[in-house]
């Protein structure tokens, strides 16, 4: 299926704003990613909690006519052009932001800061990755080789992820206390 949403980038979305053309921006990161660092007047609407049918008519009845006027962003932009595609049934033209957060920050747009500092998402899954195939290596030289597996497990899951730019790790992760 073609993609139905918009890619914009960070400069022309920090020209939009400055101009006071955005008025709908919701952010898809974890709450306590967005607590630690959002764009100024974004709301958060985490994808793993996202309710396509709902946040549209939510946005509606707040004057949304079309999606062009529907900003998406997260840390980097692939949770956004999830959100995105989850949303293109009903919403067709939503505006993906290139880089998301990081690239909105590198632009000089105004963020809300929180006073905690926590570890992105993608982070996350680079240590837990890390660990495990660590884990796995040191089990298998020292207790039994069958822990080579959880090393090639863990292989197989991010080959899996960069393939199909899903990663259930992620969502998992995205799921914890500590993220919420």
């Amino acid at each position: 299926m073609p993609e139905t949403f918009c890619l914009i980038d960070a400069p022309r979305f920090a020209a939009a704003q400055h101009q006071g053309q955005v008025r709908f921006l919701v952010d898809v990161r974890s709450p306590a990613e967005f607590r630690a660092q959002h764009v100024a007047g974004a709301r958060n609407v985490p994808l793993d909690r996202l309710a396509p049918a709902q946040l549209i008519t939510q946005l509606r009845a707040e004057g949304l006519r079309h999606g062009a006027e529907l900003y998406l962003l997260c840390q980097s932009g692939q949770r956004a052009r999830h959100a995105a595609e989850q949303l293109q049934q009903l919403l067709p033209g939503a505006q993906v932001i290139e880089g998301g957060t990081d690239a909105c920050v590198a632009c000089g747009i105004p963020v809300n800061r929180g006073a905690a500092r926590v570890i992105g998402l993608q982070r996350q899954v680079q240590i837990c990755a890390g660990s495990l195939v660590l884990l796995g290596v040191i089990l298998g030289t020292w207790l039994h080789p069958g822990w080579y597996g959880l090393a090639a497990f863990v292989g197989a899951g991010l080959t899996f992820a960069g393939l199909s730019n899903t990663c259930g790790m992620a969502l998992l992760l995205a799921r914890m206390p500590w993220n919420r």
